[in-house]
């Protein structure tokens, strides 16, 4: 791996520098040519440091600053009163050169819109949306975007959305063949949906270089039916959030089960694995992909091992060079999709 500098807003989210900080110390140790810039208020992150003894650490650098964007702070109002704060100090990070990418646990549409102000969306690129890769049940990953970035989404917005699948699905899942590409919808009929939906459909069948196989259902959203999902941002949202909830009350229930229940539990360990393996904490990370840099969203409420997990998505990101790849898909479909 080459030298690769991040970004980190070390005061975003629920926890700010009490997790980000031994995260940070944590994805040092995995990629030794790694460097950090923890963006943010010294005082707070230093006693971090020093607490965890890394004081001294020449691959840590603090790069001050006095405000933080409130994670209730409405996205408009946050934007305008952004200069100085630690999300937006952190994207500019990256605009001039001395950060590759940036992850942040903070206000999401504050996120959102400040990466699409900073860096500027690919050209081309209608929206930016917002990726997640998620394990299934075949011992695989299936890309999903948008998961909240657009809640409304044109045809030509769902179409783009399946180019820049392809490239994450080829360059970070490893996917060897054509990418298999579907539109998660309501029934797998083709009068299903609403008319975006369709035309989309219509426009990805049309490209020949797409491997579109059609519509899916939430309900195989982990059955490793194909190698994309696109959806409009309100639908993954609240999909993702549905999956999620539902994995974190399984693992909670065996986590909280007298010895008995954990004992039945313990007779199925393939269950307990699989279950395991889609913990939400290891996949934590959601890239704002379409952007002239990288971006990488964590959950607010991420604990050190989710960061740290949203930090290793952000190196993957930057080492196969992911925005310049998607700038060059989208140029071979571009007098199809214009």
């Amino acid at each position: 791996m080459r030298g690769i500098t991040l970004a980190l807003d070390a005061m975003g989210g629920d926890f700010g520098p009490d997790v980000i900080v031994p995260a940070a110390l944590q994805a040092l140790r995995y990629y030794p040519q790694l460097e950090l810039l923890l963006v943010g208020k010294p005082a707070a992150i230093t006693n971090y440091l020093v607490k965890y003894n890394s004081i001294s650490n020449d691959r840590i650098s603090i790069v001050p600053t006095k405000y933080i964007i409130n994670s209730e702070a409405k996205p408009s109002q946050a934007i305008l009163s952004s200069q100085g704060t630690s999300m937006r100090v952190a994207l500019e990070l990256i605009k001039v050169g001395r950060a590759h990418a940036c992850v942040s646990a903070g206000n999401t549409g504050a996120l959102m819109g400040l990466a699409k102000l900073v860096l500027t969306p690919i050209a081309g690129i209608h929206r930016p949306a917002l990726m997640v890769i998620l394990p299934h049940q075949n011992n695989g990953k299936t890309v999903v975007l948008d998961i909240g970035a657009n809640i409304k989404c044109n045809a030509m917005m769902l179409v783009q959305f399946a180019i820049i699948g392809e490239v994450i699905a080829k360059q970070i899942i490893g996917v060897v063949n054509v990418p298999r590409v579907a539109l998660l919808n309501i029934g797998a009929e083709n009068t299903k949906g609403f008319g975006n939906i369709h035309q989309a459909a219509k426009i990805l069948s049309n490209i020949s270089s797409i491997n579109y196989i059609g519509y899916l259902e939430a309900n195989e959203l982990l059955t490793g039916k194909t190698d994309i999902i696109v959806c409009e941002g309100f639908v993954g949202n609240v999909t993702l959030k549905t999956m999620e909830g539902v994995i974190r009350f399984f693992l909670s229930l065996i986590k909280s089960s007298d010895d008995s229940v954990q004992h039945n539990f313990s007779m199925n360990t393939n269950i307990v694995c699989n279950f395991s393996y889609m913990n939400p904490d290891k996949y934590n990370g959601a890239y704002l992909v379409g952007l002239c840099g990288t971006v990488i969203k964590s959950h607010g409420a991420a604990n050190q091992q989710a960061f740290t997990t949203a930090i290793t998505q952000a190196v993957k990101a930057v080492e196969r060079q992911i925005s310049k790849k998607i700038a060059s898909r989208l140029a071979e479909c571009w007098i199809t999709t214009e």
